[in-house]
């Protein structure tokens, strides 16, 4: 086979990573401690610049991040015996000895131990050409897409003045009708498919997975029960529905991780002891009953209404006693 590398003492072995010290260029063990580097606001920059055309329409667009991870609390590793930061090194699988950059080559297993190996250029070969295009194809229904093809969000603008009234023209056309376009493009190395939508005075363009990427959803369901509920069970569950219904508001979901890492690196800055925080205690297996009347809030009206007739019960008997003896 051509191009194939065995992994013997003679040809090209895979290779690993490991970390060494920066300043004593000594290799450092698995147990490393980290420092804080904080994320830094930055202005947004375009991650795509290229041409939205529709038929003969066409303008200058730009694309930039919508959801980003930049400004959450990030570490370096560093080695804990000198403090210094650690770099990482590609080692030889077999020899044990570093690879430096210029020889290290992408490598595609086909066997046990078997290796095709494929030059920057070969794999560069695979990449698509891009004209810098997002063409549209088709018009769609704004929720004919199954949500779970959603890949990630890109905010979709003008790139220049010039581009703004052709911009607003296609905005507007998709927002009177309703629709959301589907449109493809080179991004990152490859052909995906953008499905674009109308986002207040903007634009967002979202990714979508490959078919391929999207596993079934029979494999997660399959062992579901089809069965049906009714009765009190149903109106309860519906009632707590009802009561927790209202409105997605972002700012009140907080990424309380984050939030508690800070607080950490703070107390280690101000030297006070760091809490370890305790196993929470599983909770029993309750009665599902139990628990949607409790939920609902009518565990106490159900107790309190079963009291209450015991006490009528005992009331009635207590009556119907008297009449009977004077009977006899």
């Amino acid at each position: 086979m051509s191009g194939l590398k065995r992994s013997s003492a003679e040809q090209n072995h895979t290779v690993s990573c490991r970390y060494s010290d920066r300043g004593t260029n000594r290799p450092v063990q698995a147990f490393r401690t980290q420092v804080l580097r904080w994320g830094a606001v930055v202005a947004p920059r375009a991650n795509w610049k290229g041409f939205l055309k529709i038929a003969e329409v066409s303008c200058p667009v730009a694309l930039y991040t919508a959801a980003s991870t930049s400004e959450r609390i990030a570490f370096h590793t560093l080695n804990r015996a000198t403090g210094n930061r650690v770099r990482r090194q590609f080692i030889d699988s077999d020899t044990g000895k570093p690879v430096d950059r210029e020889d290290q080559v992408k490598g595609y297993e086909v066997g046990s131990g078997e290796y095709i190996m494929l030059d920057p250029e070969e794999v560069a070969s695979a990449v698509p050409d891009s004209d810098k295009t997002l063409s549209v194809s088709t018009f769609i229904g704004c929720g004919d897409i199954d949500d779970v093809y959603f890949d990630k969000p890109y905010y979709l603008a003008p790139a220049d003045r010039h581009a703004e009234e052709a911009y607003i023209l296609i905005r507007e056309g998709m927002r009177k009708k309703k629709v959301a376009a589907l449109a493809q493009t080179v991004l990152f190395r490859r052909v995906r498919t953008v499905l674009i939508r109308v986002h207040g005075t903007g634009l967002i363009a979202t990714t979508l997975n490959f078919d391929y990427e999207v596993r079934s959803a029979k494999d997660a369901f399959n062992d579901v029960p089809d069965f049906k509920l009714k009765g009190e069970m149903l109106e309860l569950a519906e009632h707590i529905i009802k009561t927790k219904r209202g409105k997605f508001d972002p700012r009140e979901f907080d990424d309380r991780y984050d939030a508690a890492l800070a607080e950490v690196v703070k107390a280690k800055i101000e030297g006070r002891k760091i809490e370890v925080r305790k196993e929470p205690k599983e909770e029993k297996v309750v009665d599902l009953m139990a628990a949607l009347r409790e939920s609902a809030g009518l565990s106490g009206q159900k107790t309190a209404k079963r009291a209450s007739a015991k006490s009528k019960t005992k009331a009635t008997q207590a009556k119907a006693a008297p009449a009977r003896r004077k009977a006899s």
